[in-house]
């Protein structure tokens, strides 16, 4: 089942979130087998992230939960806030976000 993890940064975090970027990095690839999506949310003009939001493929809130709870990011208290919403796959369409 598909989950959304939906987390938005805490003021002033753009330093912590630099300074641990790439062992965020090699986190999602550890677990490439259940991440669907990943990317920072980001202000409208591109420069400065905003958040973050994954979908996974898992069986409960839990295992959610958990891969949100291993991130670096929140390990280092770059969000403010997470939220954890189940959803269902009504369209698929991949090849939209070619170039994205």
């Amino acid at each position: 089942m598909l989950w959304a993890v939906s987390c938005l940064d805490k003021p002033n975090t753009a330093a912590i979130r630099d300074s641990v970027l790439q062992i965020h990095r090699d986190y999602l690839q550890s677990q490439k087998k259940i991440l669907i999506l990943a990317g920072a949310t980001q202000t409208d003009d591109g420069l400065t992230a905003v958040g973050s939001l994954f979908v996974l493929n898992v069986n409960s809130r839990a295992e959610a939960k958990a891969f949100s709870d291993g991130d670096p990011f929140t390990q280092k208290g770059v969000f403010a806030s997470i939220t954890i919403t189940r959803m269902r796959r009504g369209q698929w369409n991949p090849e939209a976000a070619e170039g994205a």
